[in-house]
């Protein structure tokens, strides 16, 4: 390995490890999976950074990510579990720390509060049918572009929107249905 792919993928995949651990969290149910997910998934990187053409990075790295995680989960799990995946806390999601963040700056009761939505929040998100989770992670937790979506998860830019609006939706309606 030459010292220009080892720079190279410094600057390509290690400002995007947190979010790569996130996306993996969501797929895979818990953090020490996660972890097992994408450590697998920056050895591939970095066997495969001199092939990287450009274009975003997080985007091929959360790309890695998402086919190392089916790779895991299709040796480690029962297919159902592959399919819907499993509850678990996800309590170190990028969104929880924001909240928690927001919530500290307004106050005990505030945070409280913001911790309860946040759990609910993250338990909706985590009942969604796989498609649907993995399409409202990857737009509105790690911010990747509709056009990027569908070129990591091979679907049409419509099929993304569909799954998209479905999964928000769906989150809508779990989170009206509780006290």
């Amino acid at each position: 390995m030459s010292e220009l792919s080892r720079a190279r993928f410094r600057d390509v995949v290690l400002p995007h490890l947190g979010d790569a651990l996130a996306f993996a969290r969501w797929l895979t149910g818990n953090g020490h999976d996660a972890e097992d997910v994408v450590q697998e998934a920056c050895i591939k990187a970095l066997a495969g950074i001199e092939g990287y053409a450009g274009g975003s990075p997080k985007a091929w790295l959360l790309t890695i990510v998402r086919n190392a995680a089916f790779t895991w989960l299709a040796r480690n799990r029962p297919k159902s579990l592959v399919l819907v995946g499993e509850v678990e806390s996800l309590e170190q999601s990028a969104f929880q720390a924001e909240v928690t963040r927001q919530a500290l700056a307004e106050g005990p009761e505030a945070d409280l509060i913001a911790r309860a939505e946040a759990a609910e929040l993250e338990a909706a998100i985590a009942s969604l049918p796989q498609p649907f989770r993995e399409v409202l992670v990857l737009r509105d937790i790690n911010e990747l572009s509709y056009r990027e979506i569908a070129a990591m998860l091979s679907i049409p830019i419509g099929t993304v929107m569909s799954r998209l609006s479905r999964a928000r939706g769906l989150v809508l309606a779990e989170l009206e249905r509780l006290p």
